[in-house]
């Protein structure tokens, strides 16, 4: 029997099988149906008139202070119903800089609408910016005070003022769009959004002046609201699952959790600790509250009760503002690409985000090789993709020698491999005892072949989540045809050029000398090419030269066994 052989096809079988897991597992999520509903334009989106979930009023009575969240309440503004119209069409600020379009709504200071001007919603079209807070989805990121002092309660939201509804950052790089309220009892709340250039952090600081004679008591909280739909427009093709969508934070014990839809619908999930965060995820995007670090802070997600709404969130401990006294707290708020550097630099576990499965160890330095390659060679990332490989092969060489070298020895035995085949007929013990005898005589190791397959393995997986959870890799031409190399290949050329040059890389093996084993590899470049159809075209082409530079090591290596050398 040809150990190598069945050696070699466990191993393709293997990797397939991963990763059609990793798929099932990070990707494989059941596509929701989506209700046809067409965009609304900015100037109509609209806070939902129903119901909200906002963080129960927190007690001065509790041991520890801190708040938790109730059943949802109505998100009315605060006025009467003649101000309604007024405050309807006055309703809405805009904020636009370098990387950012905001849409702040002045009933509670909720940012309703992001979109990211860096990145395009399609290839096909260039100018229009994707959404990634979007109404479409009832998704907003909302923050108030709560508590005895608080500005957002059971019975309606606040109602800001603002002095400009346009704000525009100009060359001086930093933007500050201030928020406005007096309470009931003469307290005033600045709400202060601050962007800077180049920035997707937002800082959002509460600035309470309160010059009557009681003290102030409230709390700040923060909660990102969606509904379960995928996002618009974010289809793949039908071997590609839709990515992650859904909820994600720390706890004591994991630096980063998913909190899925599925199981929210079966428990509410809550957590305490200092600093953390809690974000929003989908593919290659990310939206996140970042509190103070300092302080200790109830997470918890949840579904609200009849209907398809989801709520993540944070509350923070009580804060008392003396009588006569000013002070202000600042949280921020995440709205952009998911770039794991800097999410690393907010909050720990968030650069986690980028999901590179249970490989992330060998993931993250061969993104920032590829990166580094990028960066410092060549701007085009399918070149960055090829002398990754380059290197990658370079590194395990001196491994991969010995393999090839086996492989050529195997080839020189093929005749003599035959005749014991002739010789022992069906007598299967004989026959595998006859090979082992020569294996030893020829000083060659039938399983020494199959390390490439096995050390490549890893590599491949590791790097098809990079490919699949880059950011930095969306819509990322190549050559010609292929203008994004996180997706399929629109012509397939670059899977046949694999499948051909795997039959090579198959061809140059020793053939086995049972017929079913010898059929089965015949077929494997035909299977791997309807696989590797669907897969990204960067991955296609890393294994595509990952095969040529196989296949010139291995003539290498081959024409200097059969020389003597």
């Amino acid at each position: 029997m040809d150990y190598k052989r069945i050696i070699l096809g466990f191993g393709l079988l293997v990797t397939l099988y991963l990763l059609l897991l990793a798929w099932q597992e990070d990707y494989g999520q059941k596509a929701r149906s989506l209700t046809s509903q067409p965009d609304l334009p900015l100037d109509t989106v609209t806070t939902s008139s129903t119901s909200s979930a906002i963080p129960q009023t927190p007690s001065l009575e509790g041991s520890d202070g801190v708040p938790d969240f109730i059943p949802e309440i109505n998100e009315q503004p605060h006025s009467s119903p003649d101000d309604q119209l007024a405050i309807d069409f006055d309703r809405f600020v805009t904020v636009s800089t370098d990387v950012l379009n905001v849409i702040i709504d002045k009933v509670g200071g909720d940012i309703i609408t992001v979109s990211l001007p860096q990145y395009p919603e399609s290839i096909d079209l260039p100018d229009q910016p994707f959404i990634l807070l979007d109404p479409t989805n009832d998704y907003t990121a909302q923050t108030g005070l709560i508590g005895p002092s608080g500005t957002d309660s059971s019975l309606s939201r606040p109602l800001f003022r603002s002095q400009l509804n346009e704000y525009l950052m100009d060359d001086s790089g930093v933007l500050s769009v201030a928020l406005d309220l007096e309470q009931d009892n003469g307290t005033r709340i600045i709400k202060t959004f601050k962007f800077s250039k180049s920035n997707y952090l937002v800082s959002i600081t509460y600035n309470v002046e309160n010059f009557t004679n009681q003290d102030w008591t409230g709390a700040i909280y923060g909660q990102i609201k969606r509904d379960s739909r995928q996002p618009p427009g974010s289809g793949g093709n039908a071997m590609m699952m839709q990515p992650f969508v859904g909820g994600a934070t720390r706890t004591e014990d994991e630096l980063y959790k998913k909190l899925e839809f599925d199981d929210l619908k079966e428990s509410t999930f809550a957590t305490k600790h200092e600093g953390g965060y809690m974000a929003f995820v989908q593919h290659y995007f990310v939206s996140a509250f970042v509190p103070d670090s300092s302080f200790e802070h109830n997470y918890q997600a949840r579904k609200l009760p009849n209907q398809d709404t989801y709520i993540f969130g944070f509350t923070s401990p009580l804060w008392v503002v003396p009588a006569g006294n000013v002070d202000s707290q600042s949280i921020g708020f995440y709205s952009g690409p998911k770039d794991q550097y800097r999410l690393k630099d907010l909050a720990g576990g968030l650069d986690l985000t980028v999901d590179y499965g249970f490989l992330w160890w060998l993931a993250q330095p061969l993104f920032w090789l590829l990166t580094m390659i990028q960066e410092n060679i060549s701007s085009n990332w399918g070149v960055a993709i090829m002398l990754l490989t380059l290197c990658v092969k370079g590194a395990l060489y001196p491994l991969s020698a010995a393999a090839y070298r086996s492989t050529a020895k195997m080839r020189k035995l093929q005749p003599e491999m035959l005749r014991l085949r002739e010789q022992f007929g069906d007598d299967r013990q004989k026959l595998s005892q006859g090979m082992m005898d020569l294996y030893k005589k020829a000083g060659t190791n039938p399983l020494g072949g199959c390390l490439p397959i096995l050390l490549q393995m890893p590599v491949f997986i590791a790097l098809y989540w990079v490919l699949l959870e880059s950011v930095e890799l969306r819509q990322a031409p190549f050559i010609l045809w292929i203008d994004d190399l996180a997706a399929m290949d629109p012509y397939f050329v670059l899977p046949i050029l694999m499948g051909v040059s795997m039959y090579f890389v198959t061809a140059m093996q020793p053939e086995p000398p049972d017929p079913m084993q010898a059929k089965i590899f015949k077929w494997m470049p035909i299977v791997f090419t309807f696989f590797f159809i669907w897969f990204p075209a960067g991955l296609v082409l890393y294994w595509l030269v990952n095969n040529v530079v196989s296949l010139l090591q291995q003539w290498y290596v081959t024409r200097q066994i059969e020389s003597g050398k």
